[in-house]
């Protein structure tokens, strides 16, 4: 079963995110990842590969056919979109980490991508806090396979 962002309420406790394990997967609404985003990410990390930020000399050589996103700013769209999914009433979140990140297929720029958020696990932790285990899956709209998995950790205190 899929549940579009559009039809997510809030979660408020560690209960209410139990209840998700291997039950939904919870569906992003599509983002665009424009030259602008790429470039000012290249600019933050310092990862000027020709690939990312030179176009013409990406459709000219590259075997993609022009630009492609950065996997790692493909990547740190997660907890945005994360966000946008889907609100949790908590003291406080933080990301905790990830595991089994594997990029699938290279993300055009101009191309638009959403996420699909599978709850794992959910396990107590110290200070009345819950570790949540989500399966990742980002799709690129138009393609026929994920561009990335990761099993993306978060911790939550409510």
């Amino acid at each position: 079963m899929t549940v579009s962002a559009a039809t997510i309420s809030a979660f408020d406790s560690a209960d209410a995110l139990r209840a998700l394990v291997g039950t939904q997967s919870l569906v992003s609404e599509w983002l665009s990842v424009d030259q602008d985003r790429v470039n000012r990410f290249a600019e933050a990390t310092g990862d000027h590969q020709w690939i990312h930020i030179d176009p013409e000399r990406a459709i000219r050589e590259s075997p993609f056919g022009g630009p492609i996103v950065h996997g790692f700013l493909t990547l740190s769209l997660i907890p945005a979109l994360l966000g946008k999914t889907l609100r949790i009433e908590q003291r406080m979140g933080v990301n905790y980490g990830l595991n089994r990140v594997r990029f699938m297929s290279p993300v055009l720029v101009g191309s638009s991508l959403r996420a699909k958020f599978a709850v794992e696990s959910v396990t107590d932790v110290d200070n009345n806090g819950v570790q949540v285990a989500w399966n990742v899956t980002l799709e690129r709209q138009g393609g026929d396979r994920p561009v990335c998995v990761a099993e993306f950790i978060t911790r939550h205190y409510f």
